[in-house]
């Protein structure tokens, strides 16, 4: 199915799902479980829960942003349960029902899942989250130009810089007419880069804190970057402008640079003809890779009216043998081009990963993520994407420019701005 028609198809199911919430709360004859959610893949997986149950039934909900939509107007239709990113943070936890009996009374294993992504659910020693899907950061580059990149899996900034920096190649007026990778090209490279350096955002308040010295460490590493392997920040822009206007997984086919950074849920959503040629290595420092922020959980809503059927939903898709099916179902529908994995990304179970990712995305066989390597963000606000968008993103752009001239907005003040705005 085109992606296009999947959105249309998915609107349409998310609509319908809304009008039959609505006629069910008026009728007594059936009592179907509630999901708030922004994830479009759900829509199919409770087409097949209820396909396959008779006694339980489940519609869906769209929420723009479900860890905001909490508590539920007066007059709406209550959740049972809330599959969304952020839902761990202060302003949302108190919604939520401990779900330590279910893992224990409905034969979901904490031994089937990745301990870090299981731990991440945890808030005052009790699991009221069970993380369901995460993403990693992946640099990505021609497979012949494999030869140049001596890890197997890894690769780290420095070894990034390095590598792109011995890409580079220049006219004889000193114009760039290929360059390996530049930190600007990206704004998520930057911030990545800032995680991976310990800056460690955090939630406090309505707003976050962070570690201004590794931060401040982040900018100056990046600045010498651009100043030492790419001259300036204008001549990395200039370059981008001017030949790399095309799509990031055709930029490597062109011999002009050498890496992209493409997070895996991007990347395992491209088609084969798209990936043809392409291949990557996880970004990692100092032995880990840092788990995307936006890990997909699941919650159960403290008010749930269902709650009987909203754990049988949740132990339903918590499941090796339902996560097989769904996989094999966007296999089938023809929608791996438009979905990766489980809602998004690799599944918080370790063996549905080991078993069945590598049969559907060939890139994963013998480079799937180690448990080891992997590094949680801290809690953080469920307003994340806005103050990273509107006030981490804009602060690192600016500071990283070599070229700046004006002394730029520090940190602090553009979160009193923000605050302001949106407070």
């Amino acid at each position: 199915m085109p992606a296009i028609d999947f959105i249309k198809r998915t609107a349409a199911v998310f609509a319908a799902a809304s009008v039959l919430v609505t006629t069910v709360s008026c009728s007594k004859r059936t009592d179907p479980v509630v999901i708030w959610t922004d994830n479009p893949e759900i829509v199919s997986y409770v087409e097949l829960f209820n396909l396959s149950h008779d006694n339980e039934k489940a519609v869906v909900i769209y929420k723009e942003d479900p860890a905001h939509s909490l508590p539920p107007a007066k007059d709406e239709v209550q959740p049972d349960i809330l599959i969304a990113p952020f839902l761990k943070n202060s302003g949302t936890r108190k919604y939520f029902t401990p779900l330590d009996y279910l893992i224990q009374e409905k034969s979901i294993s904490r031994a089937s899942f990745y301990s870090k992504i299981i731990d991440y659910g945890v808030i005052n020693e009790k699991q009221y989250l069970i993380p369901l899907s995460f993403n990693l950061p992946a640099i990505v580059f021609n497979k012949k130009d494999e030869e140049l990149i001596k890890t197997n899996h890894l690769l780290n900034i420095d070894q990034i810089r390095d590598l792109a920096g011995n890409f580079n190649k220049t006219y004889k007026s000193g114009a760039y007419s290929s360059m390996g990778y530049a930190p600007s090209w990206d704004t998520e490279f930057l911030y990545l880069v800032t995680k991976l350096n310990g800056t460690g955002y955090m939630e406090k308040g309505n707003s976050f804190t962070w570690n201004d010295e590794a931060l401040q460490s982040s900018i100056q590493k990046i600045k010498d970057w651009t100043s030492e392997k790419n001259t300036n920040t204008t001549s990395e822009q200039n370059f981008q402008f001017r030949y790399l206007y095309m799509p990031k997984y055709r930029q490597v086919t062109t011999d002009r640079c050498l890496f992209v950074y493409i997070p895996s849920d991007e990347f395992f959503t491209l088609t084969g003809t798209q990936s043809a040629g392409l291949t990557f290595r996880w970004i990692e420092q100092d032995g880990t890779i840092p788990v995307e922020d936006d890990i997909v959980s699941i919650g159960l809503y403290k008010h749930s009216k269902n709650t009987s059927k909203a754990e049988e939903f949740i132990a339903w898709l918590i499941n090796e043998g339902t996560q097989k099916q769904l996989i094999e179902r966007t296999e089938n529908m023809k929608l791996d081009t438009v979905n990766f994995g489980i809602a998004g990304g690799f599944s918080s179970l370790k063996v549905v990963n080991e078993k069945y990712y590598p049969n559907f995305y060939r890139q994963l066989l013998g480079n799937l993520p180690s448990e080891e390597y992997l590094s949680m963000p801290k809690i953080l606000p469920h307003s994340w994407n806005n103050l990273k968008a509107n006030v981490i993103i804009p602060y690192l752009t600016e500071t990283t420019n070599t070229d700046s001239q004006k002394e730029p907005a520090t940190l602090q003040e553009r979160i009193s701005d923000w605050t302001k705005q949106f407070f």
